[in-house]
């Protein structure tokens, strides 16, 4: 729950700079100066932008919740067995046994989504946030694929 508020509260302050961004840019839009108007066009492009990603990132949080949610609720979750350091880090030779199990277990079954979200996590515990948020955005694709189908 204390992360959920750290998030909300981040989210509010980068909306609150996002609109007094957009306000600022749009009064440099309205001067009758061409210079001027160059950079309020740049500076909506980059409002623009960071909208974009803000939904994509609140997006991406909400569906990995709600596969989480669900893989819970059936009893799918991935026990985190992994010893860690005091600081947090996982134990390398320990990640990558688990990382071999799930990947192992995504080659297995490739069209069900659970296999991929456990792979994810294999992923985040060994280190590779890249990959680990790539498989998870697979994972949450083929959920609600899988949902429309139906």
């Amino acid at each position: 729950m204390k992360a959920k508020f750290w998030t909300g509260l981040v989210i509010a302050l980068l909306a609150i700079m996002l609109v007094g961004a957009a306000a600022s840019a749009w009064r440099f839009l309205r001067v009758d100066d061409l210079a001027a108007q160059l950079i309020g066009a740049g500076a909506m492009l980059i409002v623009a932008l960071g909208v974009w990603v803000l939904g994509r990132e609140l997006l991406f949080g909400i569906g990995t919740e709600r596969l989480g949610r669900r893989l819970e609720a059936e009893g799918g979750l991935p026990e985190d067995t992994v010893e860690r350091s005091a600081g947090g880090r996982a134990n390398r030779e320990q990640a990558d046994e688990q990382f071999k199990t799930y990947a192992a277990e995504a080659q297995a079954a490739p069209e069900d989504w659970r296999s991929w979200f456990r792979l994810s996590i294999a992923y985040d515990t060994a280190g590779d946030r890249v990959r680990a948020r790539k498989m998870m955005r697979k994972a949450i694709a083929m959920e609600k694929s899988a949902r429309a189908a139906h």
